[in-house]
């Protein structure tokens, strides 16, 4: 049990490693050297885990894409307006895109063209919001002649773009800018008479956490560069 843990641990602290350095660097710059040094483990121990680069990235797409599940699957069961759990769920991922390097470097690989795109958290993230706003729109919860699938688009583009320019500066993640954002488009996609109920601001506190890992995960040390440890 105990060299299970610790394998566990060792796999999840070169999965961060990776989504840093492909944050920070690209997935083409990004060498498995780097990640393993970044990560506190040998080379072997890396290669004991992951057979190549393409494998790490993979494995950051798959643990965002389940924490990004999370973030969405909270907002259906939220009471209010179907616009104020879209609302809600984009500051939340602002939230989590600050907080989460595993988040930060799958949004980073999902714009690398080399990349597929069918497991992309981009992609988990507009069938959401196309769902959710379909839905709004059956309700009457869209203004007349605004589409569903053209407000998700935006949305879209809108996040993705903020996860891009905060790569460099954090600002851009901030609620600030997603507020704006809202203050700008509320009066477009909303029908009118729900337009009283929303708010652009984020919910208080914001609902994301790192629970989205089994307990082992959580009080992982600190990796030391250039020392190694054991898989």
């Amino acid at each position: 049990m105990v060299k299970q843990q610790r394998a566990a641990r060792t796999r999840q602290a070169l999965i961060e490693a990776a989504a840093a350095v492909f944050a920070e660097e690209g997935f083409a710059a990004a060498s498995l050297s780097t990640i393993s040094r970044q990560a506190g483990v040998s080379n072997g121990a890396l290669h004991f885990h992951f057979a190549s680069k393409n494998a790490l990235a993979d494995a950051v797409e798959a643990q965002a894409c389940e924490r990004l599940a999370r973030i969405t699957a909270t907002a259906p069961a939220r009471s209010g307006p179907l616009l104020q759990r879209v609302i809600d769920a984009t500051h939340t991922l602002m939230e989590a895109l600050t907080a989460d390097v595993v988040l930060r470097g799958a949004f980073a690989l999902a714009c690398e063209p080399a990349r597929p795109r069918d497991s992309s958290p981009h992609l988990h993230w507009q069938h959401w919001l196309e769902g959710t706003l379909h839905r709004a729109e059956r309700t009457g919860a869209l203004a007349r002649g605004i589409r569903a699938a053209d407000t998700a688009r935006t949305l879209v583009a809108a996040t993705v773009g903020f996860a891009v320019l905060g790569a460099d500066d954090p600002a851009w993640l901030g609620r600030p800018h997603m507020t704006a954002l809202w203050n700008a488009l509320l009066p477009g996609p909303a029908a009118r008479q729900h337009l009283p109920r929303l708010r652009s601001t984020a919910p208080h506190p914001v609902p994301y956490t790192h629970l989205t890992l089994p307990p082992i995960y959580t009080v992982a040390a600190p990796a030391v560069p250039h020392t190694f440890k054991n898989i």
